[in-house]
């Protein structure tokens, strides 16, 4: 038998700026990218651009180009065989106008050097600037496979008049993001002493100007800690180094409690962070990536909203957000989260089947994709 034929796929997203959600889209994508083309006898070898390609490439074992630096961008395009685009939000402006621009640039370059394109599972908006629809349209027009993260995300594509039929819904890559080979959850402090102990997680970052969700979060994590002396609070910041100062406002407000909570700090990959949420027994976030790493655990989770992102997976497992940075009612929270704390089995049972279909959904575009390859005879 000969040698599996060799395919370089070049990835862009939010890549190298320390944001564990980011990373572990690009960890979970290069997993199943793996995964697939062994089931299919291709090699893919990626090329990822990257904020900081030297540690990429030293945390993942592959080569790395500077995301910014237009010589090394166009070398990586020009050797790779393919683009895939995401996941994550990439194309939306809420957080800046040059976000949609830059990697629409990336995909349209690729298709001017004649590499097919690949949108992986990517968040699209919100887009308040409507000049953005045709662009967007034309370069997905030209893409070879189009998925997206939710619905509401397929419904905006379908406004900018994107035929529908050429878009496919899967869940987030993360989805199927596994724990580290034979690795378990983070223990909580203590020992067999602390068995008893139950571990609520934490993830937060800054929204409103006036911190004020945060302030009310606060006054719902006291409530809870003085209803259940059992439990501890494990403050996992997924964006560095704003959401480790996000977490100390937080545990600084928690008065006469402060002394219950603690910060897991330098965290930077992914199969780090999800051990530490599968060590959790409940896990309250902001974060959509501490949301989604808590349903691939089975850990039940009560989320903030500050972005339709947050909402629409947790519509995904039946669930609504607790609280949004918008309205936050402490003390409702605090019951929400001691409800789900104390029926975790319950809540496991219960959303199983829907995580376990996520999880098998979120191979579809690294299978697609690699099947492209096979079907070309690369």
């Amino acid at each position: 038998m000969g040698t599996a034929p060799i395919v370089k796929i070049a990835l862009s997203g939010y890549y190298g700026f320390d944001n564990s959600g980011d990373e572990a889209v690009l960890q979970s994508i290069l997993f199943a990218l793996q995964e697939q083309s062994q089931a299919q006898g291709i090699q893919i070898e990626p090329i990822v651009l990257s904020a900081n390609p030297e540690k990429t490439a030293a945390m993942y074992g592959v080569k790395a180009y500077h995301r910014m630096k237009p010589g090394s961008l166009l070398r990586a395009l020009r050797e790779s065989d393919g683009l895939i685009s995401g996941g994550g939000s990439l194309l939306q402006d809420a957080t800046s106008s040059k976000t949609i621009p830059y990697y629409l640039a990336v995909l349209k370059i690729a298709q001017w050097l004649g590499k097919p394109t690949f949108i992986y599972s990517q968040g699209i908006g919100p887009v308040s600037r409507p000049m953005f629809f045709g662009w967007i349209r034309s370069v997905f027009k030209r893409c070879a496979f189009v998925s997206v993260r939710d619905t509401e995300s397929a419904d905006l594509l379908g406004t900018m008049r994107l035929p529908r039929e050429r878009i496919t819904v899967v869940p987030d890559p993360v989805m199927g993001l596994p724990l580290r080979e034979g690795g378990v959850g983070a223990p909580s402090e203590g020992g067999a002493a602390a068995v008893a102990v139950r571990t609520i997680g934490v993830s937060v970052r800054f929204w409103n100007e006036d911190r004020s969700e945060l302030e009310a979060l606060a006054r719902s994590l006291q409530e809870l800690l003085a209803a259940r002396t059992d439990v501890r609070l494990r403050f996992l910041p997924f964006h560095l180094p704003s959401d480790e100062v996000a977490s100390q406002f937080v545990i600084d407000r928690l008065g006469d409690h402060k002394s219950r909570a603690e910060m897991v700090r330098g965290i930077t990959h992914p199969q780090d962070m999800l051990a530490q949420v599968a060590g959790c027994d409940l896990l309250i976030g902001m974060r959509l990536h501490s949301l989604i790493y808590a349903a691939s655990q089975y850990v039940p989770m009560v989320g903030i909203s500050y972005d339709p992102k947050i909402d629409q997976f947790l519509h995904r497992l039946g669930m609504k957000a607790a609280a949004s940075t918008a309205r936050f009612d402490a003390s409702a929270f605090a019951e929400e989260a001691l409800g789900l704390l104390d029926g975790r089995e319950q809540w496991a049972a219960a959303s199983r089947a829907a995580i376990e279909q996520l999880k098998a959904q979120a191979q579809l575009p690294a299978q697609r994709i690699v099947s492209f390859y096979k079907r070309s005879g690369s």
